[in-house]
């Protein structure tokens, strides 16, 4: 990714996603700011910009399979896969659901998990990181080997101390890199 192309993607971030104001996160927690992800996850230049993102993040890694937790690592899957064969490499994508289906083959996984895979995690937002950790846990329980934590934007509120020691942690983003100074409070 070139830095005019890092920059774009990051200017994208900024104007499509990142809104201010009062927010209540997952956590519970109350914010200044809120980081849409899915305003990025489904425009057509941004989601290229990704997938290329994440590809150049990965591809040192030798891995089989990349994927994570519904709904945001879907479309960040659906991208890097699509580079890696533009690239002429064959990868796998996956989806880890939150919950299993109560029909079908009630699988957590969907998409194809090679058995003992070497695996990349992605996530768009990471706070705490406890939502990329349930994809972590799910796809260690079906044998394969989580390699690297790869997120768009790190909120800087945690992720890197779950993951880090680890595992290969790689942002693309942090709240730096967009200029936000967070207020958080309790709910």
């Amino acid at each position: 990714m070139t830095d005019d192309s890092r920059l774009r993607l990051l200017e994208l971030i900024r104007s499509r996603a990142v809104s201010f104001g009062q927010f209540k996160l997952a956590s519970g927690k109350l914010s200044n700011y809120y980081i849409n992800s899915k305003k990025i996850l489904f425009h057509s230049e941004s989601v290229d910009l990704l997938g290329a993102a994440l590809w150049e993040q990965t591809r040192d890694l030798n891995l089989q399979a990349i994927g994570g937790l519904e709904v945001g690592a879907i479309p960040l899957t659906t991208s890097c896969v699509l580079h890696y064969h533009r690239h002429g490499q064959s990868m796998e994508g996956f989806f880890v659901r939150k919950q299993p289906k109560s029909h079908g083959s009630q699988e957590r996984i969907e998409g194809v998990l090679p058995p003992n895979a070497r695996v990349a995690i992605v996530d768009d937002v990471l706070t705490t990181g406890g939502s990329a950790l349930q994809a972590v846990q799910e796809v260690e329980r079906a044998g394969a080997t989580v390699v690297a934590v790869l997120c768009v934007v790190d909120r800087l509120e945690g992720a890197r101390e779950v993951f880090a020691n680890r595992y290969l942690y790689r942002p693309l983003f942090t709240l730096h890199d967009l200029n936000i100074v967070p207020v958080l409070k309790d709910a």
